[in-house]
């Protein structure tokens, strides 16, 4: 089953809809020029114009002093026309990450990466979806997560803690050899390839978070080049089309919580 992120993110959209738009704007920060970045900026500018929701992007150089980015970041948490505020990472590398994010207000955080963030972080949101889709429980299953970042791998590891039979986490440098022992592997190591099918276990279920170019095009974590590739899989989740659509919703859906 190739899992159809439109179709989801089409559903929590039109939940959105029937509620009244937040009178507040969603105000996205931009450092650099990632192209995965502007890419996902794209999207959730489209998204918010179909909703009719106030988006604004503030777009820094990649020259600009951290001190006057921590300071325009607070500003943002200061203005009351604000209601929430979205850090697009990766940022350039000379940024401390997790200075910058600290600057943002806690109540205003819709990725939920600060410890008071008033939401559920993005990736776990968009796990929940997808099992619901398939109709998959976890607690009797083995999951394997690939990848700690701050975004997908250590929110989703967090929340699965507890919740399934075993829980494997892969990072640099581990051995992927384990994988094949899970029933469910989460991916967001954004290394194209990463992962191949004859890896996996026959009948696991792949959400694959990864964003990665090769050969010019946009691809996954997951490899899947023909459909002979996904034949032994359960389901799992296309890139592009799969998770990226759900997670843009998810933000709209967080946004709506704060304002």
């Amino acid at each position: 089953m190739i899992i159809d992120g439109k179709v989801i993110a089409g559903k929590i959209l039109a939940e959105l809809k029937k509620l009244p738009k937040p009178a507040t704007e969603l105000a996205a920060v931009y450092v650099g020029d990632d192209p995965a970045s502007a890419s996902f900026l794209r999207q959730k500018a489209k998204i918010a114009d179909e909703l009719g929701v106030a988006f604004h992007l503030h777009k820094f150089e990649s020259s600009i002093a951290e001190k006057d980015l921590i300071g325009a970041i607070q500003k943002l948490g200061e203005d009351k026309t604000v209601g929430g505020i979205i850090i697009q990472l990766p940022l350039p590398e000379k940024f401390n990450r997790e200075g910058v994010i600290a600057a943002m207000d806690p109540a205003k955080d819709i990725d939920a990466l600060l410890p008071g963030a008033k939401v559920a972080p993005l990736a776990v949101e968009v796990v929940k979806d997808v099992l619901k889709e398939v109709g998959w429980l976890i607690e009797n299953k083995k999951v394997g997560v690939v990848g700690r970042g701050v975004l997908i791998g250590e929110p989703v590891a967090k929340w699965l803690s507890g919740k399934c039979k075993d829980l494997i986490i892969f990072h640099t440098g581990t051995d992927l050899a384990r994988i094949k022992e899970c029933d469910l592997v989460i991916s967001g190591a954004g290394r194209a390839g990463l992962i191949k099918p004859e890896m996996l276990k026959p009948g696991a279920g792949v959400i694959d978070f990864g964003f990665d170019m090769k050969n010019g095009k946009i691809s996954g974590d997951l490899e899947i080049s023909s459909v002979s590739d996904s034949a032994s899989l359960a389901f799992y989740t296309p890139t592009p089309g799969g998770t990226g659509p759900i997670l843009v919703a998810e933000i709209f859906k967080n946004f709506y919580k704060l304002s």
